[in-house]
């Protein structure tokens, strides 16, 4: 996981900050520049613990190796009806774009993570111009961004999901100098159960018509 930098910005209706997806513990520190962030490693010794949202606000499931993971409910439907329409657009499975913005942002369309990636699913700026995203923390803008990077990735890799998603956090060079595989990156390794597995928790519990 990334650490992401809060922001203030006006699409990002945010008043508790929130812990990614499957993470056991959270930890935050406070900059020189006063920007709070958010991360799961804890060996900046500025991290202190972030308390997490009770039980009823969080699901479990179980991922590609079994182990129980975590997330949490709150708001987790608020860009569903964007979701479907820009999936849609792009000929892709809704569920497949949310969960995405699930490991990429949990749904804070004010993330930015050192590396600079933006908004709700993460665009880098040199992707966001190349997918004509002119304001990335835009949430319309941002959405349609992602899915249409995502259809480019599965038009390249020929649909197949795995592959897409890889390519989506790795970049495709990397997915075709692993030979057509998910690179042997761990953080790409954990992204692509993670994603996939809330796939297929959203494909379960979506209603069929938005899948």
């Amino acid at each position: 996981m990334r650490s992401l930098r809060i922001a203030t910005l006006a699409c990002a209706i945010v008043t508790t900050l929130r812990a990614a997806p499957t993470l056991a513990a959270v930890y935050s520190f406070v900059d020189k520049e006063g920007v709070l962030h958010l991360t799961n490693i804890s060996d900046d010794p500025r991290s202190r613990p972030y308390p997490l949202e009770g039980k009823e606000n969080t699901f479990t499931w179980r991922d590609d190796l079994g182990k129980m993971q975590k997330v949490h409910r709150t708001d987790v439907t608020r860009y569903d009806d964007l979701i479907i329409e820009a999936a849609r657009y792009y000929s892709l499975p809704p569920a497949l774009v949310k969960a995405v913005i699930a490991v990429e942002s949990s749904f804070e369309a004010a993330a930015v993570s050192h590396a600079g990636a933006q908004g709700l699913m993460q665009l880098i700026p040199s992707t966001a111009r190349a997918m004509h995203v002119i304001e990335p923390f835009d949430c319309r803008d941002n959405v349609y961004g992602g899915a249409r990077y995502l259809r480019v990735m599965a038009n390249h890799f020929d649909g197949n999901v795995r592959l897409t998603v890889a390519a989506y956090n790795a970049g495709p060079k990397n997915v075709e100098n692993a030979g057509g595989a998910v690179p042997a990156i761990d953080e790409t390794q954990r992204y692509v159960r993670r994603v996939l597995a809330l796939y297929r928790h959203y494909l379960s519990t979506w209603k069929a018509g938005a899948r």
